[in-house]
């Protein structure tokens, strides 16, 4: 199986950002793409105007490609930010108002996939009143994201680019999965398995395909070190991907790497055609 037989779609937030964000869709088309997915497109607002939400839509419609991943807002991303959601005060407010655009934003498209970061821990604050608020958060997006059909996602990060992210292994961002589903009793929250992030955490990374693909709802790639294509670091990308397909996991396959010093047009020839 490995690369041959795996869906993959293009992040428009790491990828093709030489290009304005309305131009990204049908540059990832014509590199052969059939679908996109995205970081929340407007880091300085959790509700932009509708016509910013109107123009993003019709130029990914226009180019026949489908969202298939979206995340909410974030705060600063790229920047300092890795969420909002646990981040007590205006953050948490914002990440609030956000829910309801980012969903109706992904049903218009029909993408059925919502990623909420968790948020860095913020200095002086207690750990427990974050989780809390964080628990909070994330039961309203993932009802959310019920009432459109989708899946919310929680994704673990990596502690050397994200000190201060609380989820920085497969285990503690599957331990919030549980949470949200016990308390919500919908059962829609799923994790997202990042192989880059976990990978530059040291884990073992067979041993967390095997344990954790049934509880997987997106995964994304990026070679290690580096954070490029397939084959520009150590990690075996088309072995790890194989085994996920062997372990029943049939869902997308985001490319979220950096392209280097090229176009990202041509930050493809590794990909089967």
């Amino acid at each position: 199986m490995g690369f041959a037989e795996q869906r993959f779609n293009v992040n428009l937030s790491i990828l093709f950002t030489e290009l304005p964000l309305l131009e990204r869709p049908a540059a990832a088309a014509a590199a052969g793409f059939t679908a996109v997915e995205l970081w929340w497109p407007w880091a300085d607002t959790p509700t932009p105007r509708q016509r910013e939400l109107d123009g993003l839509r019709t130029a990914i419609e226009d180019a026949g490609v489908r969202l298939t991943g979206l995340n909410f807002y974030a705060g600063q991303l790229p920047g300092p930010d890795r969420g909002a959601l646990s981040v007590p005060g205006e953050e948490s407010r914002r990440f609030r108002a956000n829910i309801d655009v980012a969903a109706g934003f992904a049903q218009s498209l029909g993408c059925t996939a919502l990623n909420a970061l968790y948020g860095n821990r913020v200095d002086g604050v207690d750990p427990a009143e974050q989780d809390a608020l964080a628990l909070e958060n994330l039961a309203l997006a993932a009802r959310a994201a019920d009432r459109i059909g989708a899946t919310l996602l929680i994704e673990a990060l990596n502690r050397p680019e994200s000190p201060k992210y609380p989820l920085v292994s497969a285990p503690a961002a599957v331990g919030i999965v549980d949470k949200v589903n016990a308390a919500t009793g919908l059962g829609n929250a799923r994790f997202l398995m990042d192989l880059y992030h976990l990978s530059m955490n040291g884990e073992d990374l067979p041993s967390v395909i095997d344990r954790y693909a049934s509880r997987t709802g997106h995964v994304q790639i990026a070679d290690n070190p580096g954070r490029g294509a397939p084959g520009t670091g150590s990690l075996p990308l088309e072995d790890l991907l194989d085994r996920l397909g062997k372990a029943g996991y049939e869902g997308w396959v985001g490319l979220e790497y950096k392209p280097g010093d090229r176009p990202s047009a041509a930050a493809f020839d590794w990909l089967p055609r």
